[in-house]
């Protein structure tokens, strides 16, 4: 066949292309390209999503150390600037992170395990005033028919409360997992405080060198999210915990304070963790003081939230995390489905990291030249410590961090003016 052939027989292959194009509106061609394009994309992501939770013993740990790093990199920056070894800062930092911890959590299960009776006792009382008052107020029921109310609840309180106090954490998962994720969490938080810029150096050489400094710069962004982030959280989470506490305690309510400890922790799931857990304190209030203490208790907890999203959200977060609300509730939602309550509580640093990474990588950023990867005397293997940088809000900021503008060599360093003078004459 010749050139001729071949050149006439892919025109008309073309033109034939065309033609069945041109058979399709426009606008169903590109819906069908993007349709294929996102199908993709979805893929990718829920490959993704597998592989996680198909090593989540091992990745679980790493997003949980991530969080705890960001929340203590700045209390370890501050002292490294105040010229403490950061090796020092680092131990001393954690040593007092895990205390407060291990002392918190052992009070709470104290506290949980004393009031369980207490709590059977007001609602065995509760019950009786319902059956008193279903025989004898408008209803006028039969006594027969509400001889059981409630006793099904009390036998559950009363005779497992072993099970309920010793067999929680087995119905979630063992203890040997536990420790071991734990275990793993602090090794991980140790050298991500102490280096995690070195890691993270290690980890963007993967990226093309015409790319790598935009990335860096994009994940040293995303980080500075997170710290906020996390920061925010704690506050607001102590706060709500601290208010919600002080109003069941006054309130009468048993179990006030593993009350107040499971608003903490739910706090770190916005909008949704803090309406669930401040919805059980209610309905605790309820069947044991009484629609009073419930209404009460109720206004607390809808004044506690508002303060919350209106005032200190605002405040601590401000722009650090400009995230739409629907956006929150969905990523939310699509971690609780995906991996239930760890799922809820990574999702929005997720997105938060993410929507500050996308922005900044899509922002204006040098490109870089190739460079050379390879570095004599240079070793990956040794850890080094970071310089401080995340103590932002606990000191002075510099004119660079503050946006001012760069002082000239002058007022930079006046002793060189003056030592260039001296030389001169």
């Amino acid at each position: 066949m010749s050139d001729a052939e071949v050149g006439t027989e892919s025109g008309s292959g073309a033109d034939r292309r065309a033609r069945d194009a041109s058979k399709v509106h426009p606008r169903i061609r590109v819906a069908a390209e993007w349709t294929w394009r996102l199908l993709i994309l979805l893929a990718g992501l829920y490959v993704l999503v597998r592989i996680f939770f198909e090593f989540k013993e091992v990745l679980v740990p790493v997003a949980l150390a991530i969080l705890g790093s960001a929340l203590l990199v700045p209390v370890v920056d501050a002292m490294d600037r105040r010229r403490v070894p950061r090796s020092l800062a680092v131990l001393g930092t954690m040593v007092v992170a895990i205390g407060v911890v291990v002392t918190g959590l052992g009070f709470v299960v104290r506290e949980f395990i004393r009031g369980v009776p207490e709590l059977a006792e007001q609602l065995r009382v509760t019950i009786d005033r319902t059956k008193e008052w279903l025989v004898e107020g408008p209803a006028h029921l039969d006594p027969k028919q509400v001889s059981n109310v409630g006793g099904d609840i009390l036998d559950v309180i009363e005779h497992n409360q072993e099970k309920v106090t010793s067999g929680a954490l087995a119905t979630a998962t063992t203890a040997g997992q536990i420790a071991t994720g734990g275990l793993l969490t602090v090794f991980l938080m140790i050298f991500f405080i102490y280096g995690g810029g070195q890691i993270w150096d290690f980890l963007v050489k993967a990226v093309p060198s015409s790319n790598r400094e935009r990335v860096s710069a994009a994940g040293v962004a995303g980080f500075g999210t997170l710290v906020g982030y996390v920061r925010a959280t704690v506050i607001v989470a102590l706060v709500d915990a601290v208010a919600i506490g002080i109003g069941l305690a006054i309130l009468g309510v048993p179990l006030a304070l593993p009350l107040a400890t499971l608003v903490f922790l739910g706090a770190f799931i916005p909008i949704v963790g803090a309406l669930l857990s401040g919805s059980l304190a209610v309905l605790v209030a309820l069947v044991t003081q009484g629609w009073v203490a419930a209404a009460i208790a109720l206004a607390i907890v809808v004044g506690v939230m508002q303060l919350e999203s209106h005032v200190m959200q605002p405040f601590l977060l401000g722009r650090t995390v400009r995230l739409h609300p629907v956006a929150v509730v969905l990523a939310i939602a699509a971690g609780i489905v995906a991996g239930g309550i760890v799922g809820g509580l990574l999702a929005v640093p997720l997105v938060a990291f993410l929507n500050t990474f996308i922005r900044d990588l899509n922002g204006s950023a040098p490109v870089v030249e190739e460079a050379d990867d390879h570095r004599p005397g240079e070793g990956i293997y040794v850890a080094e410590p970071d310089e401080p940088h995340w103590d932002y809000f606990l000191r002075r900021p510099t004119p660079a961090e503050s946006g001012a503008d760069d002082p000239s060599p002058a007022e930079a360093d006046p002793d060189s003016e003056r030592e260039a003078d001296d030389t001169g004459r």
